[in-house]
């Protein structure tokens, strides 16, 4: 399983986001097992693999990420409207880049009681290529924003079902490479995807 094949690391999440997509036989200690399992292989081929952003410099002292302790109560169960015309724009990135991407719906769920919504778009590059038809992204900013996560913002991914209910499942949130190597260009989240929550699940910022 490689993280840095981007093949594979859209699959790996997108497998674990199927997974929790389905309620029926969820096993909260087993589902805890599997998040700290699939984080020390990120953090294994972090340090091991070629294709790594963290620096070489970095490695020397590298022991793993930072992570939230996986927290259920951030595994949220979210309303999914599709949009009949998708809208396309040109995402902003940390670069020049300007990515094509199309807002396909959005996500309403709850936390603490208040509803919150998230955009879910598709790049429309990526989604041409073999295995990646029904990939989604959500890029996303919260309030832990520069202080407890990356200042960029996170991101998730989910995969395409036709379900109208999915599991917006934030222990999932991890950097873009651009919070390991300035090198890398990545998507800005949109304003329409700040959070006015501080979601204390997934990955932290990578320097404390």
């Amino acid at each position: 399983m490689k993280f840095f094949n981007l093949l594979i690391l859209v699959i790996l999440f997108a497998s674990i986001a199927a997974e929790a997509q389905t309620e029926v036989g969820f096993d909260r200690s087993e589902y805890i097992s599997k998040i700290r399992k699939d984080r020390q292989q990120k953090d294994y081929e972090m340090l091991n693999d070629d294709k790594s952003p963290i620096l070489a410099e970095e490695k020397v002292t590298f022991t793993k990420l930072n992570y939230y302790k996986p927290d259920v109560e951030f595994r949220k169960e979210a309303g999914f409207t599709r949009f009949d015309q998708a809208t396309h724009f040109l995402m902003k990135t940390s670069t020049a880049r300007l990515p094509e991407y199309s807002i396909y719906g959005v996500l309403n769920f709850n936390h603490m009681g208040i509803k919150y919504s998230l955009n879910v778009y598709q790049n429309i590059e990526l989604v041409k290529k073999p295995g990646f038809e029904k990939h989604l992204f959500i890029p996303f900013n919260d309030e832990t924003n520069g202080n407890e996560t990356y200042g960029g913002g996170r991101f998730l991914d989910l995969t395409e079902t036709g379900a109208d209910t999915v599991i917006l499942d934030f222990n999932l949130a991890y950097n873009p490479y651009c919070a390991y190597n300035h090198k890398y260009s990545c998507p800005i989240p949109p304003e329409e995807n700040n959070l006015k929550i501080e979601v204390k699940a997934g990955e932290k910022k990578w320097h404390k």
